[in-house]
Formats: structure tokens, C-alpha cells, sequence
């Protein structure tokens, strides 16, 4: 029988105390960052799992924590969802742990990492899909895994329907008579591999083209998530000539920016140009906003109700048999008119 690693094994390999890997496991501070990825190599070469603490032997191994992995925790999306996942858990007896990915490096050593640590019992990860790897590690580690905005064929997800999103647009702005349509969006190689702008756009251009409306390569532009590009985007798409009558921002912080831009260049909305966003996100509402309502907290609260089974092991149907796709509906407010209204 093959000797179990122990924590001084791991010591040994990294080249550092106990005491340093136990700091590690802990997430301490104290820890320089070149001295972390020396022992989180060490772990991953090992295959070293920690044995629990005390408290967990006591509740059968469970930490009573979910940990929750979100990149740009900050940004209003994201905000929304982690409304609707803390009230559901305020109704359980877990606890919630955030970690918090601001780089696509940081997210693959969390992924690796999290398996080797006993600090959770359950996983959800928004907008991030994990490798058949990592996929692989948290069944060998028997943490259950919702994801929510992405996908993985072997994992529970929750999906948001973007495309059907960007086709009611499409619909709502061919109707009022526009087809010069500008698009904002995120720009195509983001590191994270985020799509959600991609399917908002893909959405459009099925209904443009059901029309017969033709592509137009200068109408889109992509760059950075963020109001600040978005301002200077517009500004380019509206340096065109002709310029579009309309812009499709896929999310509503880059919409604002898009709003900004125009009103600067002394150009009224919606009389000159319509604008339509996507999220309907608190703000949106008190701008006037035209924009596609996706249900962040609705569906943070059901990514934590198709996870609870999981942690009393009750659920053993198949990630197809559960995985859903929540609909979008267009919320009509002011920023978008009738051409030539």
C-alpha cells in the first residue's frame, strides 16, 4: 500500500517548514507569492490533500462553506448575482468564501488549487469554464460544482439566454425603422474567455441578416469592458459617414459610456441616436435606459438551490438533466426611438 503524502512531504519538496505550508493552506498573508507557488507546485505534484480540521472531523468532514469564484466581483453584473447566491445561503447553514479573479493566471492556480484545501464543500463559479483537468480534479475531491454563466458538458450550469437577447433587440430596432446598427462590445480575445458578448452580437446579426440587412465591419467595436472605452468607441463609431442611428452596447456599463459620448458631441437621445443596453442593472432605470432585463439575482438564488443537493449527496441525475437556460426580455424605456422621429 502506497504511503499517504503528508504535510512534511510537501515541505520537504517545496523546500520550506511545516509551518509555511500550513500557512499557505490557509490563505495567511504573511506568505511572499514566490514562496506560495513554490508549495502550491509542491501540492499539485503530490497530490497532496490536507487532512480536515478538527471542526469538520466533528461534522462528518464538512466546512459548512460554499466558495464562490467570480472574476471582477465589483462590476454591477456580477454585484447582482452575488445578491441573489448570499440571500439564498442567509436561509441555509453555510457560509460564504469569495474569491475573487482579477487575472486569467490567478484562475488557473485557484482552480488548481481549491481541490487541495478543505476550506469548502461546494463550488460556484460565475462566468469562468474550468478545463476537463480541473473538471476531473473536483470529482477526484468530491466537490460538487454549479456554473453559472458558463458551460462545461460535465457539470451543472445555469445559462442566461444572450442570443435570444440580442435577437429582441435586433427586432425592437429593425422595427422602429433603424439599420444602421452600431455594436459595443467586449473586445474578441478578453484572456477569460468570456462569451456573453459574443452571443449578444451573434443574436443581432441573425435577425439583421433574416432582414437583409448587410454586415458592416466599421459598425463594430470592441475593446476592454468598461464605461471609459466605451466612451471612446462611440466616439469612433460616430466619426463615421454615415454614422450609425443606433448602438447596441452589450452590457449596460459600457451602454453608459455610450450615452456619455454621444450627449458630448452635442447629440440628442434618442432623437439622433438610439441606444439599447443589456444587463438592466440598478442605474439603468434611472437614466432612461432601453435595455434587455437578465435575471442576476434570480438566477444567483437557483445556482445555490441546484447545489444543495449535492452537499446532502441526494442529487445523482446527470449535469443535463439539471442544467437550465434562464430568458431575457426587453425593457423599454426612453433611449431609443423611431428613425426620424
Amino acid at each position: 500500500m502506497a504511503k499517504k503524502t503528508t504535510i512534511r512531504d510537501v515541505a520537504f519538496r517545496a523546500g520550506v517548514g511545516v509551518g509555511t505550508v500550513s500557512r499557505v493552506l490557509n490563505d495567511s498573508p504573511l506568505v511572499s507569492e514566490s514562496t506560495r507557488q513554490k508549495v502550491v507546485e509542491a501540492i499539485e505534484t503530490l497530490s497532496y490533500r490536507p487532512n480536515p480540521v478538527a471542526r469538520q472531523l466533528s461534522m462528518g468532514g464538512r466546512t459548512l462553506a460554499i466558495g464562490i469564484v467570480a472574476p471582477f466581483f465589483t462590476r454591477p453584473a456580477f454585484v447582482g448575482r452575488l445578491e441573489g447566491i448570499e440571500a439564498a445561503l442567509a436561509q441555509s447553514e453555510y457560509d460564504l468564501i469569495l474569491y475573487n479573479v482579477e487575472t486569467p493566471e490567478k484562475r488557473d492556480s485557484l482552480l488548481r488549487r481549491i481541490p487541495n484545501e478543505p476550506r469548502v464543500d461546494g463550488l460556484i463559479i460565475i462566468a469562468l469554464t474550468p478545463s476537463d483537468q480541473n473538471v476531473a480534479t473536483f470529482k477526484a475531491a468530491g466537490i460538487p460544482v454549479i456554473l453559472l454563466d458558463s458551460h462545461h458538458p460535465e457539470l451543472v450550469s445555469i445559462a442566461i439566454d444572450d442570443i435570444d437577447g440580442g435577437r429582441q433587440v435586433a427586432e425592437y430596432l429593425i422595427g422602429l425603422g433603424h439599420t444602421r446598427i452600431g455594436f459595443v462590445g467586449d473586445r474578441w480575445d478578453n484572456g477569460f474567455h468570456f462569451s456573453t458578448s459574443d452571443r449578444r452580437i451573434e443574436g443581432c446579426h441573425a435577425v439583421m441578416k433574416a432582414y437583409g440587412i448587410p454586415f458592416r465591419p466599421a459598425y463594430h467595436r470592441r475593446g476592454q469592458h468598461g464605461r471609459h472605452t466605451a466612451h471612446r468607441l462611440t466616439q469612433e463609431l460616430m466619426a463615421l459617414d454615415p454614422r450609425p442611428t443606433a448602438i447596441f452596447a452589450t452590457s449596460d456599463t459600457q451602454a453608459l459610456g455610450v450615452l456619455e459620448a454621444i450627449r458630448q458631441m452635442g447629440l440628442t437621445i434618442p432623437d439622433d441616436v438610439s441606444v439599447v443596453g443589456y444587463d438592466d442593472i440598478e442605474v439603468a432605470s434611472y437614466v432612461g435606459l432601453t435595455t434587455v432585463h437578465q435575471p442576476l439575482y434570480q438566477s444567483g438564488v437557483e445556482s445555490v438551490e441546484l447545489l444543495m443537493p449535492y452537499l446532502s449527496g441526494a442529487e445523482d441525475r446527470t449535469p443535463s438533466a439539471l442544467s437550465q437556460t434562464l430568458p431575457v426580455s426587453l425593457v423599454v424605456r426612453e433611449t431609443a426611438a423611431p428613425l426620424g422621429a
